[in-house]
C-alpha cells in the first residue's frame, strides 16, 4: 500500500482536496486486467485501510440515527456492535453479532435474546441484557421512521433475566422477529448513553480515535470485539468524506485511498480496467432500488390512474442502460428482490406509453406540472431520476428536477414527507419487513400511502411459514404493484472499487453499509 506523506489530520481532510486534482492522472491510460481476481491465503493482520464514502459535510455528528448518508451508517456499523445481520446462508438466516442467539417460544409469544458472554464495551464494562433493552428503546425514541424495527415487541413488558438474557414478549405471534432485530443497523449502546462523542463507550469492531466533521474519521481496532467470523484484521480504518463520484474514483486511482464505496458504473468501468484495482459487485438481495415516490396526498398523484400511467410510461431497460450503463437489474416497482418472501409470480410491468397516455387523459392530468426532488445520496440516483423525469415529460406530465446537495434529500424528514415527487433508494431488507418499516401505519417515508387493509395483510403474512407465507406475500404484493405510489425501475448493485490486495469487505455482509470487520490487506 503506498505510503502518504501527509499528517493524520491532512489525511482526514483529503476528501475536500480531491475533487478534480487527479483528473489528469497518468493512470487514466490504464491497461486491462482481471477485475474479478482476489488475493488468497489466510487473512493478514495489520495495516490501515483508507476508505472514501459519501458524507454529509460540516454538520456531521456521531449519533447514528441523525445521520443521512452512507458514511454515517458505515461509521456506526464499524463502531457500534449490532444484534446481528441478515445472512441468507446462515442456519437461521442471521449472523449474530452482540447476541449469541435468539430463542423463540413455541407459541411465538416471547423472544429470548442471549447476549454473548464475552461481549464488552470499550470502557471494559460487559455488554448486558439491560444494554440491549436500552438500545432497542433508543431506536424507537430516535425517529418514527425507525420504530418499525421493534414494532413486533412489547418493550415496556420486557424483562432482564440475569445479566445476559433479555426476554421480550411479542405483540403478535410473528415467525420472523429475529430478522427484524438483526437488520445490521440495530446498534447496541451502553445503558444511559445520551451523547455520542469519540469517547462514548462502544462494542463494535473499531473505536473512534479522531473525528473531523465533514472530513473524516480515524478508527482503531477494538481488540475486545466479539462477533463476525474472525475479524477485525486491520489496525485502523480512515473514513474519508468524498461526495463526488469522479473524485472518489480518482482518489483510488491516484493512490490517495484504498477503497471507494458505491462507484457510478462509468467510474467502475474505468477502475476495473486497471489491474492494480478490482471492483467488487454485490448480488441480490444485496442490491439497492433506485426510483421515485409519488406523493399520494397531493395532486395529481392522489388519482390511481395517474400513478398507473407513470408506471407504464417507464422504459426500464432504457433507464438501466442509460443511468447504470446496464450494470444492474430491471425493477418491477417492488422492493427487495432476492429474498425467500420476494414475489416471483408477478409479471414484469410492460412499457406501454399509449395506455399510459390514455390513463393520464382520463384522469384529467395531462399537462400537470410536477417537481421531482433528488440528490446524489446513492450513485446513479440522480441519473435515474433524470431519466424518469424525461420519460414522464414525454408522456405529457412535465417534470422539473430539483437537485439537492448530497445529504440534502433526507436532511429534514418532515420536509421530505411533503415533497410532490421524491427520489428514493432502498436498503437490502426482506420485503415484508421493508414494508412494515418504511410504508405501514402512515409512515412519513411512504408519502401518503395509507392502506390499513394492506398493513393487516402484511402483518398476517408475517405470522405464517413455508408455502403459505410465500403465497400470501405474493398476493399482497400484487396489490402494491397495481395501486401504490412507487416507481422503482432499476436495482443497482453496490460497486466498490479497491486496491488489488484488499480482501474480505464483502464477508462482513451488507455491502451497502460495509463494516470492514472482515477486511484485510494481503
Amino acid at each position: 500500500m503506498p505510503q502518504s506523506p501527509y499528517s493524520r489530520r491532512e489525511l482526514l481532510r483529503g476528501g475536500v482536496l480531491l475533487g478534480g486534482a487527479l483528473l489528469a492522472s497518468p493512470l487514466l491510460a490504464a491497461c486491462s486486467g482481471d477485475a474479478g481476481s482476489s488475493p488468497t491465503g489466510p487473512s493478514r493482520r495489520g495495516g490501515t485501510l483508507r476508505a472514501a464514502l459519501v458524507g454529509t459535510g460540516a454538520n456531521e455528528n456521531l449519533n447514528p440515527f441523525t445521520g443521512a448518508t452512507v458514511l454515517d451508517f458505515v461509521r456506526a456499523r464499524a463502531v457500534h456492535g449490532t444484534l446481528g445481520v441478515i445472512d441468507p446462508d446462515a442456519p437461521e438466516d442471521v449472523r449474530y453479532g452482540v447476541l449469541a442467539g435468539i430463542d423463540v417460544d413455541d407459541d411465538r409469544s416471547r423472544y429470548s435474546l442471549r447476549v454473548r458472554g464475552d461481549a464488552r464495551f470499550t470502557d471494559g464494562s460487559p455488554v448486558t441484557a439491560r444494554d440491549v433493552l436500552y438500545s432497542l428503546k433508543f431506536v424507537v425514541r430516535s425517529t418514527p421512521s425507525y420504530a418499525g424495527y421493534t414494532a413486533d415487541f412489547d418493550l415496556d413488558a420486557a424483562r432482564v433475566d440475569g445479566q445476559k438474557t433479555l426476554v421480550v414478549p411479542t405483540k403478535r405471534p410473528v415467525s420472523d422477529g429475529h430478522l427484524m432485530l438483526c437488520q445490521g443497523i440495530v446498534f447496541v449502546f451502553k445503558d444511559g448513553t445520551r451523547r455520542f462523542t469519540p469517547d462514548t463507550p462502544s462494542c463494535g469492531a473499531f473505536r473512534i480515535e479522531e473525528f473531523d466533521p465533514g472530513e473524516g474519521t480515524l478508527l482503531r481496532r477494538n481488540d475486545d470485539y466479539v462477533g463476525g467470523t474472525g475479524g477485525p484484521y486491520l489496525d485502523a480504518v480512515e473514513l474519508r468524506s468524498i461526495v463526488a463520484d469522479d473524485a472518489r474514483a480518482n482518489a483510488l486511482r491516484g493512490g490517495q485511498v484504498d477503497f471507494v464505496h458505491d462507484l457510478a458504473p462509468a467510474h467502475a468501468r474505468t477502475v476495473e480496467a486497471d489491474d492494480q484495482f478490482t471492483v467488487v459487485e454485490s448480488r441480490p438481495p444485496d442490491v439497492s432500488g433506485l426510483g421515485v415516490l409519488l406523493n399520494m396526498s397531493r395532486p395529481p398523484f392522489d388519482d390511481v390512474r395517474v400513478r398507473q400511467a407513470c408506471k407504464l410510461a417507464l422504459d426500464r431497460k432504457a433507464i438501466l442502460n442509460t443511468a447504470l450503463l446496464g450494470r444492474g437489474i430491471v425493477g418491477n416497482d417492488l422492493f427487495a428482490p432476492g429474498y425467500p418472501d420476494s414475489p416471483t409470480a408477478i409479471p414484469q410491468r410492460p412499457h406501454d406509453p399509449d395506455r399510459a397516455s390514455r390513463l393520464l387523459r382520463a384522469a384529467g392530468a395531462s399537462g400537470a406540472k410536477v417537481t421531482l426532488t433528488t440528490a446524489p445520496e446513492s450513485a446513479g440516483l440522480v441519473r435515474t431520476c433524470t431519466q424518469i423525469a424525461e420519460q414522464l415529460s414525454a408522456l405529457g406530465l412535465p417534470v422539473t428536477i430539483d437537485e439537492r446537495p448530497a445529504g440534502g434529500l433526507y436532511a429534514d424528514y418532515d420536509a421530505y414527507a411533503r415533497l410532490q415527487m421524491a427520489a428514493t433508494y432502498s436498503t437490502a431488507m426482506p420485503p415484508l419487513q421493508y414494508y412494515e418499516v418504511s410504508r405501514a401505519g402512515k409512515n412519513p417515508f411512504s408519502l401518503g400511502w395509507s392502506r390499513s387493509d394492506v398493513d393487516r395483510r402484511i402483518s398476517h403474512t408475517r405470522t405464517l411459514t413455508g408455502q403459505r407465507r410465500h403465497q400470501a406475500s405474493t398476493a399482497v404484493h400484487r396489490v402494491l404493484w397495481e395501486e401504490d405510489n412507487v416507481l422503482l425501475p432499476v436495482f443497482k448493485p453496490v460497486l466498490n472499487g479497491q486496491v488489488a490486495n484488499l480482501r474480505g469487505v464483502a464477508d462482513g455482509l451488507f455491502l451497502q453499509f460495509p463494516s470492514f470487520v472482515e477486511a484485510s490487506l494481503q
